[in-house]
């Protein structure tokens, strides 16, 4: 885990907001401490000295890697995944290469356009390059970072209208987040989470829905980085993260059929989240594929595999089962 978000053994008087930045790791830890495993907990930074003394001293069964980022850059996450890899340890969750493919937004799409599956139209706008809309991009469109998660650099002001604020907010993704900015075609409609488990054969949760009951009309209906981050926001605008209700006839069928087919075209392994948009047409699109999800206790992936009939400690149990049986390609 990164070294930051190492966390204490007991978190007795401590308040939400103090726990929230290490509330993963903290649930990992302590579920499979009392899953009756012994946890080593290692930080990460800059350095894998000290992984590679972990590995030769302590001679773990397995890794349980919920690394983000590696010297401060998520698409440097592969490296110690790589690393572990090449010393013959056994990991959990996704490979290097799934990783790289999947951090990429733009090349994510690439692939999967090739492969016939609904993606939204996209642009990528490198830094120190002019900023020139496409004709075949129409507005709204809404603008992220290449490559960031947990909609850092997300805001309602993401989504632009005119070329004059679509500008402005590649601008700001370049001087403020410091990435390439990814502006895609924004989707009107619901936000859908579906989370997988598997190797070969794959295990497809139930389809889960981020909806919003207090949003003023007209705002866009999107999970910005105050929405994931911000509790008493969540309460403010009615946030519900939950198993997604009245959806089209067969919808789930066919999500589910084209998530095995995504998750095997990026070359995933593990576990992974995919995030979609379901417009008002009942057309669903890929907007982005998370090889390494949020999976806190009571989070969506989590709360999805408890619908499936899978408890917390026996989704940590399966995480760590597909890290042990997995073989790289």
């Amino acid at each position: 885990m990164d070294e930051d978000l190492v966390p204490p053994d007991d978190v007795e008087g401590l308040t939400d907001d103090e726990i929230k930045p290490w509330l993963m790791e903290y649930d990992v830890v302590s579920t499979l401490v009392s899953m009756g495993h012994e946890v080593y907990k290692l930080g990460l930074h800059d350095e894998l000295t000290s992984l590679r003394a972990a590995v030769e001293e302590i001679k773990p069964d397995i890794a349980f890697n919920i690394l983000e980022e590696f010297q401060g850059k998520t698409t440097y996450d592969y490296l110690v995944v790589s690393y572990l890899e090449s010393m013959g340890q056994a990991y959990t969750g996704c490979n290097p290469r799934g990783l790289i493919i999947a951090r990429d937004k733009s090349l994510t799409k690439k692939i999967l356009t090739y492969h016939r599956i609904r993606v939204p139209d996209f642009v990528v706008y490198p830094r120190q390059r002019s900023i020139k809309r496409p004709r075949r991009l129409d507005f709204p469109l809404i603008v992220k970072s290449l490559v960031e998660e947990a909609s850092l650099g997300i805001a309602q002001a993401s989504v632009v209208e005119n070329d004059q604020k679509l500008v402005e907010r590649v601008e700001f993704i370049h001087n403020s987040i410091g990435t390439d900015a990814l502006v895609e075609k924004y989707i009107e409609g619901r936000e859908l989470y579906v989370g997988m488990l598997g190797n070969g054969r794959l295990l497809v949760l139930p389809v889960w829905e981020l909806s919003f009951a207090n949003l003023p009309a007209g705002v866009p209906q999107i999970a910005t980085r105050r929405v994931k981050w911000d509790y008493a926001y969540q309460k403010k605008i009615g946030l519900k993260n939950r198993a997604a209700k009245n959806l089209p006839n067969g919808l789930e069928k066919k999500v589910a059929k084209i998530s095995r087919r995504i998750y095997q075209t990026l070359g995933l392994s593990g576990y992974a989240r995919l995030d979609y948009r379901l417009d008002a047409n009942g057309e669903i699109y890929l907007l982005e594929a998370n090889p390494n999800p949020q999976i806190a206790y009571g989070e969506d992936f989590a709360e999805s595999a408890h619908v499936a009939g899978i408890p917390y400690t026996e989704l940590m149990q399966k995480i760590l089962n597909l890290g042990m049986t997995y073989r790289a390609s």
